[in-house]
């Protein structure tokens, strides 16, 4: 009698997880699978957190595929023994440094995910970062929505608190809310700015603009304009992620002088600013890109770059006559 007792409480306990199981699946047939790709280059430090903040998301349909652009520190063998613990993740290490934008289409090309977030590893995911984002991109009214983001905690490399990306109220909330919907305007005059590492991005804004402008030093801006000008965005008025502030972070690198970095960094500004006046179309985006293009100018001014100074007045006269 207690062996068929056992047998029956055995045979229900196995069909309620059988079916919990099939739920799970049915949930997970029905949701988009997001792609995280995990850039790393000289993140030994901070990369296993970095990769574990995508694992412990709510969300579970992820695809997590990590790229090492051939650091030269320890974080690619730091990545290998980590993956020990964790089979079925991607992983490309580079024989040579590419860079970012490089890199990123490389291994765009292996990510099988409709949405896609370029995670660098020294940042961190909160935990409902995904699951926001992509409530975000199946709840909202806004057509052609390419781009969700959100704000950011930014940190420093021991961790601490610096700042918030946007500035926040006594009840956590944005005081100022950047742009959202049809922001090319704003992205053209610099009026609104985009938390880069807090977004989620379509994976069809991606296939239509083919990735990655390589040509540049840094992907960002690039990508904004260029997918604003047919794409709407939306805001997520939340912390998502923890952006983390070193030496040698983009945004410390604008205003340095006699600096290789920061000539490609500001000559790739130039770039980004000549492509967007073949998209402008109206003479009001013209008088937008101006406020960007003098921003620019000064940049080169205090970093002693005089050639590209005077590459901009070209860029000036043809925005204010044309």
């Amino acid at each position: 009698m207690q062996s068929c007792i056992s047998y029956f409480v055995l045979s229900f306990t196995n069909a309620i997880l059988v079916a919990k199981y099939n739920v799970l699946y049915q949930v997970m047939q029905n949701l988009p699978l997001v792609s995280i790709i995990c850039l790393c280059y000289n993140h030994e430090q901070f990369v296993v957190e970095s990769l574990n903040s995508v694992l412990n998301q709510n969300y579970e349909n992820i695809e997590l595929i990590i790229a090492d652009d051939c650091s030269t520190d320890n974080s690619k063998q730091v990545i290998q023994e980590w993956l020990k613990n964790h089979a079925g993740v991607t992983f490309v290490s580079n024989e040579t440094n590419l860079g970012n934008t490089k890199t990123f289409n490389k291994v765009l090309q292996l990510a099988k995910g409709d949405y896609i977030i370029d995670l660098a590893t020294d940042d961190i995911l909160l935990t409902d970062c995904v699951e926001k984002q992509i409530n975000t991109f199946l709840n909202s009214e806004k057509k052609k929505l390419g781009i969700v983001y959100g704000n950011a905690e930014v940190i420093s490399e021991n961790n601490t608190h610096i700042r918030y990306y946007y500035e926040l109220d006594e009840d956590k909330k944005t005081l100022i809310k950047p742009a959202t919907g049809d922001i090319y305007l704003a992205m053209l005059s610099q009026s609104s700015m985009i938390c880069s590492v807090s977004s989620m991005v379509k994976r069809e804004v991606l296939d239509e603009l083919n990735g990655y402008d390589e040509n540049l030093a840094y992907e960002d801006l690039d990508l904004w304009i260029r997918a604003s000008r047919t794409y709407n965005f939306e805001f997520i008025d939340a912390v998502l992620i923890q952006k983390r502030e070193l030496e040698n972070s983009l945004g410390n690198q604008f205003f340095k002088k006699f600096n290789s970095r920061t000539k490609k960094i500001n000559y790739s500004s130039y770039l980004v600013i000549r492509k967007a006046i073949s998209l402008n179309k109206t003479k009001e985006e013209n008088k937008a890109l101006l406020k960007r293009l003098h921003y620019e100018m000064i940049k080169a001014y205090k970093t002693n770059d005089i050639l590209l100074f005077f590459k901009y007045i070209p860029l000036e006269l043809k925005l204010r006559f044309s």
